[in-house]
């Protein structure tokens, strides 16, 4: 799924299957040619037209991954439709720009600036004079004063989710006039602009009980060009209608309805029509481009040619008749006229299926989030880092990033920062800390860790001959995955609900064992179809091109140390819908195979992939995503800070789920926090990335993709990239000599 709004600072929430956030980042000058942040790699593709040309009416019907258990952002079950929602129809002070950087949102903030650093750091709003809430009243210093008093963290009756940044406001108060609000800090915070962003009223802010459980289904009181009509629990949708109050550029559409649509089910919804906007798997993808205009169906003719005999008879009748004239076996000939018949219809039935879908556009860019190899550095072998330097040296980054991009035709580049993507301010490249991809280097570490060639003496230990990365041996994924599909990526930040299994062979590539979970639900069935790019079970993330198969390599002797074979856990979920990640997993076992790491891959249930295994530290090796922030100061913090041990004796490791840390890094990312100086801001957190990529306590891989199938006609809506989406110039275009909306069913 796109992003849409939750980022790091959402996550002091239990973790479940996670969307990757809309993010508010920080506006600063356009990149020079000479900036390491360089350009985004993939701009937006939303059709994007100029009002002029989108008719005014019509309905949107917006496929999302669930209902949002709370319309409250800052509460722990907030999801990604959540966030989609409180775009549409909340106040927000800054949005994302196409390059991942914020933008002043001018219907609400006149400026916003800092006004005094001695002795506090002072920041004055200037808000739009015509800003009010949707039952009269203006926006104003109250409601700033009442989201900051219930998100400091002082008040533990407000079950919020985070409170960074507000924790560090000593006040809030009424500027010169109404229309300005006054901000002072009790310590210097460089990311202010991520504050109030979405701004609620001081009625649902005011008191625990109304922050608590008064937005968790309604919002009585909005701002912006939608407003909630209702929650239809049983149709799982939610109704957004035109907010007669909205004092910006009127919204185009008439009404937007978010209808919960299971990714497994949604190129059905695009077949039936009854969606305008979803995004996909890029096994459905690719359905809704070969039925691009100029391809023709399996039969070789135009999509939507009748299949009719002679004189308009069916096949098999025409068939008889041709029998019983000419004196043949009148039952031979039908039941051969029907079987023809049957393979007739099934191939108009998968022609009309095309036919539908030619209503569609794929429209694709990259999400704000990237896919990172997480090493579990608490114990066992990754415990020491020259272990993790050497996996990390193992793996070849580009090559993954090619295989999993080049195929969908996006820019195949590996992420070379943990705390940034490309075209943000503190992108830079630091992976040079590591070092580029070394077989012989990777093997040197491990040799200096004392992991040397032999085989293991312990009992139960693995025979040296199967150690991964088998000479000769023809490295082997499972069944011809798709390049993606609903695949298990989890992203930190998504509440999807979805879950499901599939069983797997025994052995994957080069001799690298797979192993099942007892728990883990069995569907033999779903990997053997094309279904299984569209199967449930997880959120879209790791993709690789159908049929690839993970690589092979020379025959490496496997390690040894203190009688111990050097094997690592590599924890994968097992649903179908996860088949690409571990298609991803194989590759980079067959990496490591080459160096003598042996490798087991341990397929377990997408419902616990992430809770039990993931965060509970059950791992050596795992797969998962992690939004960008363009607030990597504040939000990076709980990613990468050191664990310290809690008051029980068990270990705090916050968002480090890789338990890999430094104080180091804890001072850079704490100064580049302090510092009002935006140059030396970027400067220190490129600093912290470094010595995080030095640590490698996780290894970015590459940007995730992103793919939405828009209806012909629709416009300024599809793959976001990194922008925010403007919900008030979506809309379908105006038909040719009319001025009503444009093509869609919905929009008629």
């Amino acid at each position: 799924m796109s992003h849409a709004g939750v980022g790091p600072r959402a996550l002091a929430r239990p973790v479940a299957f996670l969307a990757a956030g809309a993010l508010v980042v920080p506006l600063l000058a356009a990149c020079g040619s000479d900036d390491p942040a360089g350009e985004p790699l993939a701009a937006p593709d939303t059709a994007a037209a100029p009002r002029n040309r989108i008719a005014d009416g019509g309905t949107l019907r917006w496929a999302v991954d669930s209902l949002p258990d709370t319309l409250n952002t800052f509460q722990a079950d907030a999801d990604a439709t959540t966030s989609r929602l409180a775009q549409a129809v909340l106040p927000s002070m800054y949005r994302t720009d196409a390059s991942g950087r914020p933008a002043r949102n001018p219907d609400f903030l006149e400026s916003a600036r800092v006004v005094e650093t001695e002795p506090r750091q002072v920041v004055l709003y200037k808000l739009d004079q015509r800003a009010v809430w949707s039952d009269g009243r203006e926006i104003g210093a109250a409601d700033f004063a009442a989201q900051w008093r219930a998100l400091s963290g002082r008040d533990s009756a407000y079950w919020t989710a985070r409170n960074a940044g507000y924790d560090r406001i000593s006040k809030v108060e009424r500027g010169a006039n109404d229309l300005e609000v006054k901000v002072t800090f009790a310590r210097p915070y460089a990311d202010w602009k991520s504050l109030f962003t979405p701004l609620y009223p001081k009625d649902v802010m005011g008191t625990p009980d109304a922050f608590n459980d008064g937005a968790r289904r309604k919002l009585k009181v909005t701002a912006g060009p939608f407003t909630i009509l209702r929650t239809d629990r049983d149709a799982d949708e939610v109704v957004l209608a035109r907010d007669p109050r909205w004092w910006g550029s009127p919204a185009k559409l008439e009404r937007i309805v978010w209808k919960a649509v299971p990714y497994d089910e949604r190129l059905d919804a695009l077949v039936e029509g009854s969606v305008d906007l979803a995004e996909l798997t890029p096994g459905d993808a690719r359905a809704v481009q070969a039925a691009a205009p100029g391809r023709s169906g399996r039969s070789g003719m135009p999509l939507g040619t009748p299949h009719r005999g002679p004189e308009g008879e069916a096949p098999a009748e025409a068939l008889r008749s041709w029998a019983v004239a000419n004196g043949s076996d009148e039952k031979a000939a039908l039941a051969e006229g029907l079987a023809r018949e049957e393979r007739r219809e099934a191939v108009a039935e998968e022609d009309d299926r095309r036919e539908r879908l030619r209503r569609y556009r794929v429209r694709k860019s990259l999400e704000p989030a990237y896919t990172q190899l997480a090493l579990n550095g608490a114990d066992g072998p990754l415990a020491d880092e020259r272990v993790r330097r050497a996996v990390a040296r193992a793996i070849d980054r580009e090559e993954l990033a090619t295989a999993v991009l080049g195929p969908l035709g996006l820019p195949a580049r590996p992420v070379g920062s943990h705390l940034a993507l490309s075209g943000q301010a503190a992108y830079a490249d630091g992976s040079g800390a590591l070092g580029r991809p070394d077989v012989k280097e990777a093997r040197a570490l491990l040799a200096d860790a004392g992991w040397k060639p032999g085989a293991a003496t312990e009992k139960g230990e693995e025979p040296a001959e199967e150690a991964a990365g088998g000479e000769g041996a023809a490295a082997e994924t499972e069944e011809a995955p798709s390049p993606g599909g609903d695949d298990g990526t989890y992203i930190v930040g998504r509440d999807d609900k979805s879950g499901s299994g599939e069983s797997g062979g025994d052995d994957g590539p080069g001799g690298v064992r797979i192993e099942e979970d007892p728990s883990a639900p069995s569907d033999d069935k779903a990997g053997d179809s094309a279904a299984g790019d569209k199967a449930p079970g997880g959120a879209p993330g790791a993709y690789a091109p159908g049929g690839t198969a993970a690589p092979g390599g020379s025959r490496a002797v496997p390690l040894a140390k203190d009688g111990r074979t050097l094997a690592l856990r590599f924890v994968v979920p097992s649903g179908p819908g996860s088949r690409s990640l571990r298609t991803v997993a194989d590759r980079i076992a067959g990496m490591l195979g080459r160096v003598g790491i042996h490798t087991t891959i341990d397929k377990v249930s997408d419902d616990g992939y992430f809770t039990d295994h993931v965060a509970s530290g059950q791992y050596d090796l795992a797969l998962y995503s992690w939004p960008s922030s363009a607030y990597p100061a504040t939000d990076a913090g709980p990613i990468h800070r050191k664990p310290v041990p809690a008051a029980d004796g068990s270990l705090n490791v916050g968002q480090n789920y890789t338990r890999v840390g430094t104080d180091r890094v804890d001072q850079l990312l704490a100064e580049a926090l302090g510092t009002l100086d935006e140059e030396k801001a970027r400067d220190l957190l490129r600093k912290a990335d470094r010595r995080i990529w030095a640590t490698a306590g996780s290894i970015p891989l590459y940007q995730r993709p992103e793919l939405t199938a828009a209806r012909v006609g629709l416009a300024n809506a599809g793959a976001f990239g990194f922008a925010t989406p403007i919900y008030e110039d979506m809309g379908f275009l105006r038909k040719k000599g009319s001025a009503g909306p444009g093509p869609s069913g919905s929009g008629s």
